[in-house]
């Protein structure tokens, strides 16, 4: 049978965790001593029903408080189709947490109280579930039993979410009017929505397709680990995160940058022609090449993209709000490997879905970064393909998840494929090429150790021939010349030391640190 993840969403107190004991009770999911467990839990002030929600509500503070913390993840089948649901808090405090169960899901249940119609953290939610790249949504117009299951309340939630799901760009979804304590059109049709002819819900999780095209991607294989159990044997395990890999294929190991063919594919319960994602092998290759966990087998007709910048969606999930310029450890698959965050694009507004300048991310906020990683990472866009375009950011001492990031593409469309660029040599020397001409030589010496001394890499020239300075400058130096004023070249003469530094920082040829040079004292 196939299986199906999916999470719930939606805002606090919209029915979520009642929804999923209502599918584990009504699917016979539940054993009889939780049952006799949660009947006793709610025998004072639940008017004589049974609280379905304890069913995943199991820590103390979620019972005391009657709501949603953690995530909770239960188990049902039917003989259709097998389940894994995330229960996801509803709590704007908790959004990280409704983040990380909707990370791993096929589809999201987003639940609508009838009464209050749609809130912010609905559309919160729906939009970082579009941003995590589900493609499927449902949206349960719950609590309907408490409005008469009136036709026109559905369809003004129908109209009003339907245009926001448009706005975002998210999926089309497909709209169903329950009540999760009474069990209507949960499992089965219900009498009481005669105009309502859609499928009840688990009729539609029973139905609806997952993995759709996720063989039809180019294949990626983030190794996890190396297996050397003798010398006569070397495989390289993980799981396949998306394509087929079959015996005798061509394939790329990168970094290292090899070409080999794959000799076997090899599993427990023998060898396979084929490996399917997202099946877990281990591969072996014809060649004896030195690679590791972290590193990627791809084809060799379908490369992903190599770049150490890029843009990214981030979900900021920390109380520490993200520092630019901060050293931060970002895991991608199975890879880990420094970076900073230098530039936040944008912020969104996820009531307006306007883009708001901002000069930090704080908690449970959504914005566009830009990311600058010290070595390069081999990734598609996310909107692509989830595994590989999607990492966490981790703070390097205290190991916590910062934030989840979702690649949208290349920063300035510049891969890093073996030529080393003019943004390179930038990010590499903290600054930009120049010439810039000072009055005299005593001027230039005193210059030159002033940026040195700042990190600069810097030469000072007597014979300013212009093949010098444009091979100077294509090596991405900061290039001193005495007296004249070569074509291009910024003019200090006649201006102090440290006011040439301010100078060529509020210039920004000092990429990267204009703030700190334009204050010039203290530094």
């Amino acid at each position: 049978m196939s299986l199906l993840r999916f999470s719930t969403a939606g805002s606090v107190d919209d029915g979520k965790s009642t929804l999923i004991g209502r599918l584990l009770y009504d699917s016979k999911g539940v054993y009889e001593d939780q049952l006799a467990s949660v009947a006793k839990a709610s025998a004072n002030g639940s008017g004589g029903h049974i609280d379905l929600a304890l069913l995943t509500d199991g820590l103390r503070a979620e019972r005391e408080q009657g709501i949603t913390i953690d995530v909770a993840y239960r188990y049902f089948s039917t003989p259709k189709r097998k389940f894994i649901i995330a229960d996801t808090p509803g709590h704007e405090q908790y959004t990280r947490n409704m983040a990380t169960g909707a990370s791993t899901a096929d589809l999201a249940i987003i639940l609508i109280d009838a009464r209050n119609g749609v809130l912010p953290q609905s559309r919160r939610h729906a939009f970082i579930a579009n941003l995590l790249g589900i493609r499927h949504f449902v949206v349960a117009i719950n609590k309907m039993d408490l409005v008469g299951f009136d036709k026109a309340v559905y369809d003004s939630i129908l109209n009003e979410f339907t245009g926001f799901l448009h706005r975002i760009g998210g999926p089309l979804a497909q709209f169903i009017p329950i009540s999760a304590r009474d069990g209507d059109n949960v499992v089965t049709h219900s009498e009481k929505t005669p105009w309502y002819k859609g499928p009840a819900l688990l009729e539609f999780l029973e139905d609806v397709p997952v993995d759709e095209g996720r063989e039809l991607l180019p294949a990626r294989f983030p190794i996890q680990y190396v297996l050397r159990p003798n010398l006569d044997f070397r495989g390289y395990a993980g799981q396949l995160a998306s394509g087929v890999f079959h015996v005798g294929d061509d394939v790329l190991a990168l970094p290292a940058r090899r070409h080999t063919r794959i000799s076997r594919i090899v599993t427990y319960d023998g060898d396979l022609q084929s490996a399917y994602a997202p099946q877990s092998v281990t591969i072996c290759l014809a060649d004896e090449i030195d690679i590791s966990r972290g590193d990627v087998i791809v084809p060799v007709a379908a490369l992903p993209h190599v770049a150490r910048r890029f843009r990214a969606n981030c979900v900021w999930m920390n109380a520490k709000a993200l520092e630019l310029g901060r050293s931060y450890v970002i895991k991608h698959t199975s890879h880990q490997v420094r970076g900073v965050v230098r530039a936040i694009n944008f912020r969104v507004d996820v009531n307006t879905l306007a883009r708001v300048g901002a000069a930090r991310l704080e908690l449970n906020e959504i914005g566009e970064i830009s990311v600058e990683t010290h070595h390069p990472l081999y990734f598609d866009a996310y909107s692509t393909n989830r595994i590989t375009g999607g990492f966490i950011i981790i703070d390097p001492l205290s190991n916590e998840t910062l934030g989840a990031g979702m690649i949208v593409d290349i920063e300035g469309k510049e891969e890093t494929r073996g030529q080393v660029s003019q943004t390179d040599r930038a990010s590499r020397f903290g600054h930009r090429p120049a010439v810039v001409a000072v009055e005299d030589h005593e001027s230039a010496i005193l210059l030159e150790r002033e940026l040195f001394d700042r990190g600069s890499n810097v030469v000072v020239v007597t014979s300013p021939e212009a093949s010098a300075l444009k091979l100077a400058s294509a090596a991405g130096l900061i290039v001193i010349v005495i007296g004249s004023v070569p074509a291009g070249a910024i003019d200090l003469r006649r201006t102090a030391t440290q006011e040439s530094v301010r100078q060529l920082g509020r210039l920004g040829v000092l990429a990267g640190h204009e703030e700190l040079l334009i204050e010039g004292e203290g530094i």
